[in-house]
This record gives C-alpha cells, structure tokens and sequence, in this order.
C-alpha cells in the first residue's frame, strides 16, 4: 500500500505547529523541558528546523520518531486557511495548538483505516471501514470550535472495533491458529528467531526486546512499543498497521525486510 499524499507530512505547508503546541520534558528523548504554545528553541522563523540533520546527537530523539501524519498542513492550510500562529490573535493561536492534536489522531485513524481498506482479507468490513474513512475525513474538516469540542476517545472506540475485526480476519488467513499477544509486556524480551507469524502484538510492550531474525509476517502491530526493540534481519513482509515512528524508534539493518508503504529509516545504516 501506497501512502496517501494527504496522510504525509508536508512540512513546508506547515508553520511549525508540532514544534510549538506539543510539550515535551527533558528526558532520555530531549535534553530539554518545553510547555505546550512555546516554540522549540529550535524552530526558525521560517518554520523549519534549526538542526533537522543533527537531531539525535543534539539529544532530540523525540523529534525523530514524531509524525503527525498530514494533520500540521492540514490545520495550518485547512482549518485555519493559511493563517500563521505568528501573527494571528493570541486566542487564535491557542486555538491552533489546541486543535492540531485532536486533527492528528483522526489522521492517524485515517491511516489505519485506509490500509485496512487495502487488505483484501478484511473485504467484509470493507464498507464499513469505507464509511468510517468518509467520517473520519470530514470530522477533520469541522470548525476550529467544532474539533476542540469532539470527543476523539469516542470516534476512536468506534474505528477499533472495525480494525479489530480486520485483524481477525487478515491473521486468521490460510488456516492459521489466532494469536493474541495484546498489551503483552515483552519488554527486553529474548524473540531471536522467533516465529510471530500471524500473531496480535497490538499495545504490546516491545522496548529493547531482541526480534533479530524474528518472522513478524502478517502480524499486528498497532500501537506496539518498538522503542530500542532490535528488528535486525526480522521479517516485517506483510505486518499490518505498523507505522513510520515505531520503525524509526526501533533498531535495524540492511536485512530488515519491511512493508512497501514504509521507508527503511536512515539512522539504521549508520548502525555499526
């Protein structure tokens, strides 16, 4: 699955927005504390960043596995029709922090439905994800007062259920025995060359856990925690709802076999 250009983030037609409405705390991903509304000290007035290729040995390792998933161009252009916090009324721009985050979960649900869409397993469901997808993509077009007011929580609940149903369907392919995996804690855990075909790692805890050589083929992976977990030469073909910031938070090589939608990142090249 190609990923769709509206679900990409498009920094030039952005005026900074995850730089300035999300807080971050110093930490082993920041070298630094930041409120919510306050610009990074790193962000120019052109909106870009000041040390885009130095990110993680500047300490900003946060930055690096960070996608808001279209959501900045999309409140910055869209819902607020180009206008730049910079200049537009206090309140307003408040409002601009306010929303960007409610957009970017509804993108990211957009992400996962449309890539449901294109399993073909999950055909039973199909209109109904296309039903979500046509929700989903106008709530985002509601009014600046209209999304901080939208209970995402809500609408999230309502598209789970229809991943979940995806997920079955797709893992319970060729015959295979269902594996659920959820909210498992597999933190540092020894999967060398484990076999994880077909099995639910939805929230699972994978933090540092070793996955070299592990056959992850057709496993489910929303909302997996791949911080620091080693996927050198695992078997990523054919994972589901894995995306960007997990790979770009884990570990890998060359060997790293991946999903067409997603991109090897570039700091694993630089591993030795």
């Amino acid at each position: 699955m190609e990923r769709p250009l509206d679900l990409q983030a498009d920094c030039a037609d952005c005026f900074g927005l995850c730089c300035v409405a999300l807080p971050f705390a110093a930490s082993a991903d920041f070298p630094v504390d930041k409120e919510a509304g306050r610009p990074c000290p790193n962000l120019g007035p052109d909106s870009r960043c000041g040390i885009h290729a130095e990110l993680r040995t500047r300490g900003f390792t946060g930055c690096t596995v960070y996608d808001c998933f279209g959501a900045g161009q999309k409140v910055s252009q869209v819902t607020f029709g180009g206008r730049d916090w910079r200049t537009a009324p206090k309140g307003e721009a408040r409002r601009m922090f306010e929303v960007f985050p409610v957009v970017r979960q509804l993108h990211e649900l957009l992400w996962y439905v449309t890539e449901a869409l294109a399993l073909a397993p999950a055909r039973p469901v199909h209109p109904a994800l296309r039903a979500a997808r046509a929700e989903t993509e106008h709530l985002t077009r509601l009014t600046p007062g209209e999304l901080a007011g939208l209970d995402v929580a809500a609408h999230r609940r309502k598209i789970n259920v229809l991943l979940l149903r995806t997920s079955e369907l797709v893992r319970g392919g060729g015959g295979r025995k269902k594996k659920d995996r959820r909210g498992a804690d597999l933190i540092g855990a020894r999967l060398r060359g484990a076999d994880l075909r077909g099995v639910s790692l939805r929230g699972a805890y994978l933090i540092a856990a070793d996955l070299t050589g592990a056959d992850l083929r057709g496993a489910d992976l929303i909302g997996a925690d791949l911080r620091d977990a080693d996927l050198t030469d695992a078997d990523l073909t054919g994972a589901f709802f894995v995306t960007q910031p997990q790979l770009n938070a884990a570990r890998g090589g060359p060997g790293t076999r991946l999903p067409t939608s997603l991109t090897r990142p570039v700091h694993w090249a630089a591993r030795p």
